[in-house]
């Protein structure tokens, strides 16, 4: 990956949206990154010996989006599955297509993914890791986060349903993924549909410092959260996926037990798992993320999440028959897109928001373009006007992996050569 020529950054004269309730907004100030944090923000900082300048002027610098769950070696199989239903998914691509991934091609999908993450602004993802083939799957999947140059969590999960994890799990957290201060840091995928798995693989988790995500499917009269709260299997800090089909009394376990909810909108709009429960998490209190899911159907990027977040919450305002005056604003989802996620990560001492002391993981986005000038409305600038074009600059842990609107890694024409060489073997 390419280092910045000096210790010190001075971002000078961007629109700050910084996500920090002290700070607010600022409409032009400047941000002083050294060693990769972010030492200082103020309307003008002068001139900074031995930093490197970034102008900002007339851009919008936002923290780095958080993607909270997406199944990262997917994007070797990007808009494969575009007209598939949930059940069409699990047939195709966890069912044919699977089994024909080598190490080599999970190496791949993770590094796409990685990368179009950062292209478009997503400094951090969560790999939900559902393709444990063995070692060597895991070890390659690992191995692509570390060298895209993506802040990411690999939360190391199952191939089949119902099954326990690996004791490999323990492998990987000791020998691979030990530092939980590192860029790319560990966590556990426990799903399975028996509950007491669920609650073996949650001590696991625990003996293991880890903190735990899980798919959250099933309906809320089957009162699938209040039976893990009873097993003990939901330590705080849990991360459940979906939840579209959970009730006020399901998603109050939830807020109860410390733990927060990772939405996919554009694919549970798509794929039918019923209506992204955006405005009902947040009556009840219960912390939500946004995430892309898989890529087979999904862009890969946020700002097409936080679109469909928006619109839906809006809609199922609209359509609630009890009056609420908590109608969804453009400012709370882009909330869900960086410092909440960056909260049900547990990141969120690190990321989330542009604050000193914390990582210098930011963005900047270009307001000068003829689809987005003249930005009257910043925050209704980033959720609805924008996407990856308007990208410009991108920091992780204040190294530059995007600038001018390019990707600063190596081998890119290499690496979609390799994906289009894969696309040709494979049979669906």
């Amino acid at each position: 990956m390419s280092r910045p020529t000096s210790a010190r950054l001075l971002i000078r004269g961007g629109r700050l949206l910084t996500m920090d309730p002290d700070l607010g907004d600022l409409a032009r100030a400047d941000i002083l990154v050294d060693h990769g944090r972010i030492a200082e923000i103020e309307p003008d900082l002068g001139e900074v010996p031995g930093a490197e300048v970034i102008d900002a002027t007339g851009r919008i610098v936002i923290p780095g989006f958080v993607d909270t769950h997406r199944h990262m070696w997917q994007a070797a199989l990007r808009q494969i599955a575009p007209d598939h239903t949930l059940s069409d998914y699990f047939r195709d691509v966890r069912g044919l297509l699977a089994p024909q991934i080598r190490p080599e091609d999970a190496y791949l999908g993770n590094l796409l993914s990685a990368l179009g993450a950062l292209d478009a602004g997503v400094t951090t993802v969560q790999d939900i890791a559902n393709l444990q083939g063995g070692p060597q799957h895991t070890d390659a999947l690992v191995q692509a986060l570390k060298d895209s140059g993506a802040r990411s969590v690999f939360a190391y999960g199952t191939t089949g349903a119902g099954a326990g994890l690996s004791r490999d799990a323990v492998r990987v957290r000791r020998q691979l993924l030990p530092d939980q201060d590192a860029l790319v840091t560990m966590a556990l995928c426990v799903d399975s549909p028996q509950p007491q798995t669920v609650h073996q693989n949650t001590v696991l988790a625990q003996e293991l410092g880890l903190l735990t995500a899980m798919h959250m499917n099933q309906p809320a009269s089957a009162r699938p959260v209040s039976t893990l709260a009873r097993l003990g299997a939901i330590p705080p800090g849990t991360l459940f996926i979906h939840g579209n089909r959970l009730d006020a009394a399901e998603l109050q376990v939830i807020a109860d037990s410390g733990g927060a909810l990772s939405i996919s909108p554009a694919i549970e709009l798509m794929m039918g798992h019923g209506l992204p429960p955006i405005t009902l998490a947040a009556r009840l209190g219960v912390p939500a993320s946004l995430s892309v899911d898989v890529e087979v159907a999904a862009a890969s990027d946020m700002f097409t999440q936080m679109r469909a977040a928006f619109q839906s919450a809006r809609y199922a305002y609209y359509q609630d028959p009890e009056p609420h005056n908590d109608l969804p604003t453009v400012r709370q989802i882009l909330e869900l897109a960086t410092l909440q996620g960056a909260r049900a990560l547990g990141l969120a001492d690190r990321i989330g928001s542009l604050t000193p002391g914390k990582q210098a993981d930011l963005v900047l986005l270009r307001t000068d373009r003829p689809g987005v000038a003249p930005a009257h409305d910043p925050y209704g600038t980033v959720v609805l006007g924008m996407d990856r074009a308007d990208v410009e600059t991108v920091l992780v842990a204040g190294t530059p992996v995007k600038r001018h609107g390019e990707l600063l890694h190596p081998g890119l024409a290499e690496l979609t050569e390799a994906a289009h060489r894969l696309r040709e073997s494979l049979s669906l």
